[in-house]
């Protein structure tokens, strides 16, 4: 064999080994990646897990005497962040633990549904009732308008931070019209229905003064029951104002002196100076993430539909 080829087959089984040293040190690097991310996985869902399932902030203090805080936060809907059924559970499992000495509710909701307010409002009451060694205490913090404020009322105290917004005593019921658009655009709407009022309210349809005038009247009705709740849980601590059932808003500083709050305080100053007890258990339901998941997606299914006739709420 010439010194040639002898060059070339060197030259080329350096280029294979080379070739092939690269392609392992890419396997390598690889399958090292790989178990980086499968380990950042079980991380994640180690934390997620966590989350979900592990203790609250007083699960440690089982068994010692303690302030049972419940947090309601975000619009008040079925099946959403602050569901009645969720917040009334918590309720329940506070006042009816003998070591709970006093109970407070942090509320930092904009409002919602009146009915699932009016289910929390009407629970807070009989608990009150049924355990009236027990108080109450509501801690607002960001905002306690509309129906988060419906809440607050059925408790013993509320405190507020002197920037909070409190108050939007009110109802609404909004919607959209298309009509003019549709004009516009030569779009016809075929509309049948079995019952003169059943395309009540219907977007795609002129406005009809006597639906309106059947709406205007259950908003009002509804204001009523908001209102006949307020003066029941404040009593004679409410100043009332010629504004303060017309949907305003207001400090938490003026809310103090109109009586709609009855003075400053946190979670914590609540606890220690009022229930006297400075250990917090937190009794807030907590959901995995599948039922999350499933409580958003009936959520957003059934505002789907409410928007389509107008929705109601408290706000």
């Amino acid at each position: 064999m010439s010194d040639d080829t002898q060059n070339t087959q060197g030259w080329e089984r350096k280029v294979l080994e080379k070739i092939a040293l690269e392609g392992l040190r890419e396997q390598r690097a690889q399958r090292r990646w790989g178990i980086f991310f499968k380990l950042l996985g079980f991380a994640y869902a180690g934390v997620l897990i966590w989350s979900v399932l592990g203790p609250g902030s007083g699960d440690a203090m089982d068994g010692e005497r303690h302030t049972a805080l419940i947090q309601m936060s975000g619009v008040i809907q079925a099946k959403g962040e602050a569901d009645a059924d969720a917040v009334v559970g918590a309720l329940q499992s506070a006042f009816d633990d003998e070591k709970t000495a006093g109970v407070i509710l942090r509320i930092n909701s904009p409002g919602g549904s009146p009915v699932q307010s009016g289910i929390i409002y009407d629970e807070i009451r009989r608990l009150r009732a049924k355990h009236p060694e027990t108080q109450l205490h509501v801690v607002v913090e960001d905002i306690c308008a509309s129906g988060g404020y419906y809440v607050a009322a059925a408790a013993d105290n509320i405190f507020v931070d002197k920037a909070s917004i409190v108050g939007s005593i009110g109802v609404l019921m909004d919607g959209f019209g298309f009509t003019d658009a549709m004009q516009k655009v030569g779009v016809e709407r075929r509309l049948l229905t079995a019952g003169e009022n059943k395309g009540f309210m219907d977007p795609f349809s002129p406005m009809d003064a006597r639906q309106k005038g059947h709406a205007q009247e259950m908003l009002s009705e509804i204001h009523g029951q908001f209102i006949d709740a307020v003066r029941k849980g404040r009593g004679k601590r409410l100043k009332e104002t010629p504004d303060m059932f017309s949907g305003l808003v207001w400090s938490g500083a003026k809310s103090v002196q109109l009586g709609l709050a009855d003075g400053f305080g946190t979670v914590e100053s609540v606890a220690r100076d009022i229930v006297k007890v400075e250990n917090i258990r937190d009794y807030t339901a907590k959901q995995n993430f599948a039922e999350r998941i499933a409580k958003r997606f009936g959520a957003d299914m059934a505002e789907s539909a409410v928007r389509a006739l107008g929705r109601t709420e408290l706000r």
